[in-house]
């Protein structure tokens, strides 16, 4: 029988070392040595598997002198950790001075898991690991020593002042496999169309997407009602006095308009066309075609204080919109006919007329939804050029950007915890890790998974070679020194 050392590069950088064995042509074993991320490490397993191929027993190179085989005692992301960890302290975090806090974030960032799994994940790097007790401990710190504000202030203090001009505002939902509701986690509308009890997350960030405030409520509050809080905790913690705010349509109702005008607040706000504008209306009867990019404003009357006022909305033609549109329409057309003909079962379709027990297309509405198709809305009490106030709207992507991150970067939802509490702790730390996250991909220009993944393989080692143990030093190829040189200058 012999044996074969195997190397096998992977398209991540790192060399898998297998030992294989035959009998004749025929394999009759296979034994895996480990994955090398570095040079010191390829060195190590190419040790290893020369031992495993000679039956355990020290092998000769006659053309090279005797050396000690070296043993890899400890490997582990020293070089990752201390960048997280010094982006971290930059931004003032470490002024918590709460080391099991810092683990929980951190940890966070490197793979998104349950507060228990951090003692894994940790010690899976070859770091320290806080114990169980210490975890709780912690957050119970994080709810009674009010973090959040803390955690808060930090952010805003980071956000430079024109990024501040307008922020942006949305709501998102984290649902809870449980079998009963309570007073918080309770059903409502979820934009996951799911029926599980959920709370709701209100999430204030600025024009760049960097994270000022979150809140959460009751699962079964609507969107509506969570603005007003969030912007007064916002500019009450603050001291602030004009702020104006950008939300999508599902903010806008009369009540809320008239309690943001009440209390001062700016706003841009996308306006629900519940039919043709007026000044679309006209062009269109005149034969007019709308050209790309066309913008048309009109008075818009709000009711403040018992008395009407006129407001602005603006409106917007966009051919790319208009041709996404009109495919949405033709979509929802074609599951309408399918229930007129009988196809398909009956179901809600907001082109289906139903008269006793005659089933027909709805066609005013129909002709009014290709009218508006490629028309966007926006209401507000600014007075600045109309293209300046769908600029400042459409940053709304950023904090949608931030959802996305929250609920699958850093896997926001809350699955373990039971206490309001423990809760709103957990969604600290959630804060926290998004805005440093934020942070290192502006200053990278990686996504945060990128950044953990290309920093994670780099390995720190300790290795002992007859009786001496001595460090290994990570492999800083200039592409990563180049990466890490970003985080210094900055």
């Amino acid at each position: 029988m012999s044996a074969y050392v195997r190397e096998k590069e992977l398209s991540n950088g790192t060399t898998v070392i297998q030992v294989e064995f035959k009998d004749g042509r025929r394999r009759v074993g296979l034994k895996h040595v480990g994955t090398a991320h570095n040079e010191v490490e390829l060195k190590l397993l190419r040790d290893e598997a020369q031992k495993i191929k000679l039956g355990g027993q020290l092998y000769f190179d006659f053309a090279k002198p005797k050396e000690s085989v070296a043993k890899l005692l400890r490997a582990y992301s020293q070089t990752l950790w201390d960048a997280l960890e010094g982006e971290y302290d930059k931004l003032g975090f470490g002024h918590l001075d709460d080391k099991i806090f810092r683990q929980l974030v951190l940890a966070r960032i490197i793979e998104p898991a349950s507060k228990l799994d951090t003692i894994r994940i940790l010690d899976g790097l070859g770091l320290d690991s806080p114990s169980n007790t210490a975890i709780h401990r912690c957050l119970k710190r994080v709810a009674y020593n009010q973090y959040r504000e803390i955690v808060s202030s930090i952010c805003f203090r980071y956000c430079h002042p024109d990024s501040l001009a307008v922020v942006l505002y949305d709501v998102t939902t984290l649902y809870f496999e449980i079998d009963r509701e309570d007073e918080y986690r309770i059903p409502g509308y979820s934009k996951e169309r799911r029926l599980d009890p959920q709370i709701a997350l209100g999430l204030l960030v600025n024009s760049e997407g960097y994270p000022l405030e979150i809140q959460s409520f009751e699962g079964n509050k609507g969107e509506v009602k969570t603005i007003i809080p969030v912007l007064n905790s916002f500019r009450q913690r603050h001291g602030l006095i004009d702020i104006t705010v950008a939300a999508d349509a599902a903010m806008l109702s009369a009540k809320n308009i008239a309690e943001l005008e009440v209390l001062g607040y700016n706003y841009i706000i996308g306006s629900k066309l519940d039919k043709t504008p007026y000044g679309i209306e006209i062009s269109l009867k005149e034969g007019v075609e709308l050209t790309d990019g066309q913008i048309i404003e009109a008075p818009k009357s709000i009711t403040l204080n018992g008395r009407h006022v006129n407001r602005r909305e603006i409106f917007q033609y966009k051919k790319k919109r208009a041709a996404r549109d009109l495919k949405n329409i033709d979509k929802t057309l074609g599951k309408a006919q399918r229930i007129v003909s009988g196809e398909v079962p009956l179901k809600n379709n907001r082109f289906l007329k139903i008269t006793a027990d005659k089933r027909e297309i709805h066609t005013e509405i129909l002709e009014e939804a290709k009218k508006r198709a490629g028309v966007k809305g926006y209401l507000t009490n600014l007075d600045i050029p109309p293209q300046q106030v769908i600029d400042y709207y459409h940053q709304l992507h950023h904090v949608e950007k931030s959802f996305r991150m929250s609920k699958s970067d850093l896997k926001a939802r809350p699955v373990f915890h039971h206490e309001r509490d423990s809760i709103e702790a957990h969604l600290t730390i959630v804060l926290t890790a998004l805005a440093l996250s934020r942070h290192i991909e502006a200053k990278s220009g990686l996504s945060i998974r990128k950044f953990v993944n290309t920093l994670e393989p780099i390995k720190t080692g300790v290795i002992m070679i007859g009786k001496q143990i001595m460090p290994a030093e990570p492999n800083i190829t200039d592409k990563i020194a180049t990466l890490l040189q970003k985080l210094r200058n900055t």
